[in-house]
């Protein structure tokens, strides 16, 4: 049976390219970092290096770039640190209904636990966060503001440096998960994006999973989230892990700059796809993804009457790759937060599907979905 993969906002494999300039570092290069003798010293040199290769495609500082784990610690790194170093200005923070888990749950565990207040900014039937609702609900006492610069599950980019712009008028700090933004749309530099935190994860954009950033602007200090050592300059415990390092640097020279999702050619075939849902009409499906200011890979839609586990099990059947949203919360049986922050009815919500297509994708495997897509979507219905 063939597979068709497409959940590439999911995971992406990775790229040959990056796993051979991975090589060494699983081998003949295996000291660490902060050892003073000869082998460690080399492998320090190499982490700088890797270091000075991420900051200059960023234009940034090379003391700007933290390395994580991935996007998650990015993300938990930015809002708990920022919250905390920040907390004798003020404890309310500013987020949207439409995040991924990675910032919902952290904004959530500081309200429970550590006396915070959120505000849960709304969306548009579209996904799309309002300038004016951001400066609606900054008040003297907001400390940070958090919103992603595109939806994993919809595609939705968000205004995020108009966003970024009202945050610095204002002096209240601003961070993006970025995670789905980098390979996949233009990128100038980090300060494009007019923020002082900016997540990003390796293996969104052919590189090795386990390995992220976090940019930092400086002089910001964010309390760390990991201790021990002074890993990091003192923000990130743990000694590093180089070969994912190195992956993500190999990765981010490649693919970020010239983005490695070919956007005009992934346009058109989530186009061709957007008019196939529309022709199978709305009791059959519906278009969740907005028609513009979405990413050129993503499309998501909803079956009435259906289930997303089903469709993504009948689905796989025909050896098609999807998901139901966030990756983070496959097998979950609660439906998607995003689909309710649009307005979207809950059992409906509960029957999201996501295609997210790649640089390997083909206009044949666009028309293999075509044709098994209705016959899925009737068993499933009909079972």
């Amino acid at each position: 049976m063939r597979t068709i993969y497409f959940d590439y906002n999911a995971t992406t494999p990775l790229d040959p390219a990056v796993r051979d300039a991975m090589l060494p570092y699983l081998g003949e290069v295996f000291g660490n970092p902060s050892s003073v003798h000869h082998v460690g010293r080399r492998a320090r040199a190499l982490l700088d290096d890797a270091r000075d290769r991420v900051a200059k495609v960023w234009a940034a500082k090379p003391s700007e770039v933290i390395f994580t784990s991935g996007g998650t610690e990015s993300s938990n790194q930015a809002i708990c640190g920022t919250a905390r170093l920040r907390r004798d200005k003020g404890r309310h923070i500013i987020t949207s209904k439409v995040e991924h888990h990675a910032v919902l749950h952290t904004c959530e565990y500081l309200a429970k636990k550590e006396g915070f207040e959120v505000t849960y900014l709304p969306v548009s039937p579209e996904g799309f966060v309002s300038v004016d609702s951001l400066v609606a609900a900054i008040r003297p006492d907001t400390i940070l503001v958090s919103i992603m610069a595109a939806n994993n599950e919809t595609g939705s980019i968000q205004p995020v440096a108009e966003l970024g712009k009202v945050c610095r008028e204002r002096g209240v700090l601003f961070h993006t998960d970025a995670v789905q933004w980098f390979g996949k749309e233009p990128f100038e530099s980090i300060h494009q994006f007019n923020a002082d935190l900016v997540s990003v994860c390796a293996h969104k954009f052919h590189g090795p999973k386990g390995a992220g950033a976090l940019f930092i602007r400086s002089p910001l200090l964010p309390d760390p989230i990991v201790f021990g050592g002074g890993h990091e300059n003192e923000r990130r415990a743990g000694t590093e892990n180089l070969a994912a390092i190195i992956g993500f640097a190999e990765a981010t020279d490649r693919f970020v700059k010239t983005p490695v999702f070919p956007k005009e050619h992934l346009l058109a075939f989530t186009q061709r796809l957007i008019a196939f849902i529309d022709q199978l009409g709305p009791k059959t499906a519906v278009l969740r993804s907005p028609r513009d200011r979405r990413l050129a890979n993503t499309l998501a839609f909803t079956v009435p009457g259906a289930d997303s586990i089903s469709l993504l099990a009948g689905l796989d059947l025909e050896g098609i790759c999807a998901s139901s949203g966030s990756a983070c919360s496959a097998g979950s049986l609660e439906p998607s937060h995003v689909m309710l922050a649009l307005g979207v009815p809950k059992d409906e919500a509960n029957a999201l599907v996501r295609f997210s297509l790649g640089r390997e994708s083909t206009l044949a495997e666009v028309a293999h979905v075509e044709r098994v897509l209705p016959e899925v979507i009737v068993r499933v219905t009909e079972a």
